[in-house]
């Protein structure tokens, strides 16, 4: 093993630093105020000098996988790249020394901005008017939902309980639901991945607060009756929840509010351009249609005039974040439409439509397609058309690190046993799309002429095939643990 392929707690030396810090001798010095605070000794923290630090975690770096190392063909996350530019302004000493409790006199440019990308939201959208305050797509779910449940309780409608989830959803539907306090009334979907009408007009009842539905679906299919379905839940008093995390694939082309949403959140660090992964940073603009936009939570940004204000509505649902949400996040997108434009803002959806189905053509003879039709931003395969070998979906993604891509989604959306979900967005070549689909041709050769090469991969990896059930069940957590399991 490599020095710099150990853990940096491997790398300690007693008695190594690599930073001199202010000696505690003398009564007068600042630290000796904490009294009972200080610590009695010292923390448990690798002793290493700069150099170690340096190198170990730049060689960390290097093996680390990113759409900016190469292609992230992770379906329903949207992994696309982001330019630079909106990085580099979002770091602009002029907006990094700015504070959230500053009086609006003095950012009034901040609120211009958060007021104008709520209006750019709302024509993309086809919605009113939009808060930008949550900070998640998540919390941008629970925040819709509670304002469809102060909508009800606002008329007094206080037996309405019940939120309708489709099977295709996002396991965060049903989860923010039932956070707000709703029942899930789960439907099932046709062969062709579609919303049973019939199946939606047997639950639907005066209980039914709303449905959540994203369109196109985990299945990357656009459900054709979804004026219909919006017409149903409506009929019946309900709202329409639009879960925006399949956004990418319809920006530019059709508008959920005039599909029948009533209320949606918007995925800005999947669609409109911030780095995503790695547990942030992220922001989920959460918007609705005429009438609802009291509930909206606080802070409100409003214009009069010339001047941007903040205001609290006394009909709003409350505060949902601290201020008005993640500005970088939000700045980002805001820079990301000025320069791409209405003109412009239309072909994302076009073009990552156009990169789904290359892939799912091209792959349609060597993995399997439960529905084979047009699909939109993402297809899904359900395993290789040749099972007899045993290889799995999980060998054919570990086979993938081999070859250098990162896997795509596997084993959902939950409908399939071999789900493989691959969406390649927009901002992918088609030459970087024939490299991914030449590799992926390749393993399914090598699933029927070596399989246990597939169930042996990664081989070339610095992480080889791990033990998942264990290492979920006997977890590693610090240190200690990794002395006590190894015997050093």
């Amino acid at each position: 093993m490599k020095t710099y392929d150990r853990l940096i707690f491997e790398l300690s030396v007693p008695g190594r630093t690599g930073v001199a810090l202010p000696s505690l001798t003398g009564k007068k010095h600042p630290l000796r105020e904490l009294g009972g605070l200080l610590r009695a000794t010292a923390p448990a923290l690798p002793e290493v000098s700069e150099l170690d630090v340096v190198r170990h975690y730049t060689n960390l770096s290097q093996k680390n996988f990113g759409v900016e190392t190469g292609f992230y063909p992770l379906g329903s996350c949207t992994m696309k790249y982001n330019p630079k530019i909106n990085d580099e302004i979002a770091g602009m000493p002029a907006f990094n020394q700015l504070h959230p409790l500053q009086p609006a006199a003095q950012i009034q440019g901040v609120l211009k901005i958060y007021h104008e990308l709520q209006g750019m939201l709302s024509e993309i959208s086809g919605l009113a008017e939009f808060s930008l305050n949550p900070y998640a797509g998540a919390q941008g779910e629970l925040t819709g939902l509670m304002i469809m449940k102060a909508y009800h309780e606002d008329k007094g409608d206080f037996k309405r309980k019940k939120v309708i989830v489709p099977d295709a959803a996002h396991g965060t539907n049903p989860a923010s639901a039932a956070l707000c306090g709703f029942d899930i009334v789960e439907i099932p979907s046709t062969a062709q991945g579609f919303v049973d009408l019939d199946e939606l007009k047997a639950v639907l009842s005066d209980e039914i607060a709303g449905m959540m539905l994203t369109n196109p679906n985990t299945l990357g299919m656009f459900d054709r009756n979804i004026l219909e379905i919006t017409k149903l839940v409506h009929a019946a008093g309900g709202l329409m929840y639009y879960d925006g995390a399949n956004l990418n694939a319809i920006l530019g082309q059709c508008r959920p509010g005039d599909l029948g949403f009533d209320i949606m959140h918007i995925n800005l660090h999947k669609t409109f351009s911030t780095p995503h992964g790695g547990g942030g940073p992220g922001s989920g603009p959460v918007g609705v249609r005429k009438g609802l936009e009291a509930f909206l939570p606080n802070p409100q940004v409003k214009k009069d005039g010339p001047d941007y204000y903040v205001e609290k509505g006394a009909d709003a649902i409350g505060s949902v974040s601290g201020f008005f949400g993640n500005f970088k996040v939000w700045l980002r997108a805001y820079v990301y439409c000025l320069t791409l434009g209405k003109e412009h803002l239309k072909d994302v959806g076009r073009f990552a439509t156009i990169n789904a189905n290359y892939v799912r053509v091209a792959l349609k003879d060597d993995y399997r397609l439960p529905i084979d039709s047009f699909a939109m931003h993402e297809c899904v395969f359900d395993g290789l058309v040749d099972q007899s070998t045993g290889v799995t979906t999980l060998d054919v993604a570990k086979r993938l690190l081999d070859y250098g891509f990162h896997a795509p989604t596997i084993y959902f959306p939950l409908l399939f046993h071999q789900s493989i979900m691959i969406e390649p967005t927009e901002t992918e070549s088609m030459q970087t799309l024939d490299e991914f689909i030449a590799i992926m041709k390749k393993v399914a050769d090598e699933a029927k002429t070596d399989p246990d090469l597939l169930k042996r991969a990664p081989t070339t990896t610095p992480v080889t095939r791990i033990d998942e059930v264990y290492a979920a069940k006997k977890m590693i957590l610090t240190f200690q643990d990794f002395i006590a399991e190894n015997g050093r």
